[in-house]
Formats: C-alpha cells, sequence, structure tokens
C-alpha cells in the first residue's frame, strides 16, 4: 500500500516541477509526473529488495528524491531534445532550402 502512496506523492511532485520549470510548452502535460512517478516506484522497490523497511525513513526521502531528480532532468532534457529534433525535421522537410 505503501508503493502507491509514495508514487502518487512523486506524480504529485512531478506536477508541480513541470509548471515550476519553464519550456513546458514542448512536451506533454503528463510526461514529467509520469517520469517522476516511475522513478520512485523503482527506487522504492530497488531499496526493498536491498533491505530497508517501507516504514524507514531513508526509503521515503531517497524515493522522493529520486522523483525530483528525475522530474527536474526530465524537464530540463526535453525541451532542448524537441528543439533540436524539430530543427533538423524542418530542415530535411524543407530541402535545405529555408
Amino acid at each position: 500500500m505503501e508503493l502507491l502512496f509514495v508514487t502518487v506523492i512523486g506524480a504529485g511532485i512531478g506536477l508541480i516541477v513541470r509548471y515550476v520549470l519553464p519550456s513546458r510548452g514542448t512536451y506533454g502535460v503528463l510526461l514529467v509526473p509520469a517520469i517522476s512517478a516511475a522513478a520512485t516506484a523503482i527506487t522504492w522497490v530497488a531499496l526493498l529488495w536491498a533491505g530497508q523497511t517501507f516504514d524507514g525513513t531513508w526509503i521515503w526521502v531517497a524515493s522522493l528524491a529520486a522523483a525530483v531528480a528525475a522530474g527536474i532532468a526530465a524537464a530540463v532534457i526535453l525541451p532542448r531534445q524537441r528543439v533540436d529534433a524539430d530543427a533538423r525535421l524542418f530542415a530535411q522537410l524543407s530541402g535545405g532550402k529555408a
């Protein structure tokens, strides 16, 4: 049950990150929250397998820190990738005339 809680909190963190950082018009509304939720769930399960308990402090801190880090990384990297990909596609479609 705690996995559900921490994943929903991670998605909420990703939603906050999406609206705090600029260039949010270059990717979808749910992409950054989904990446943050996935990073949270993966970190949570990995730490459970490593021997942490679900009621420990560090499993929560590490999982939510992973949500923040993944959300920020996605929100910073994705707009740059999108702008570069759009420029390459425009050059290809225009035949290099523009």
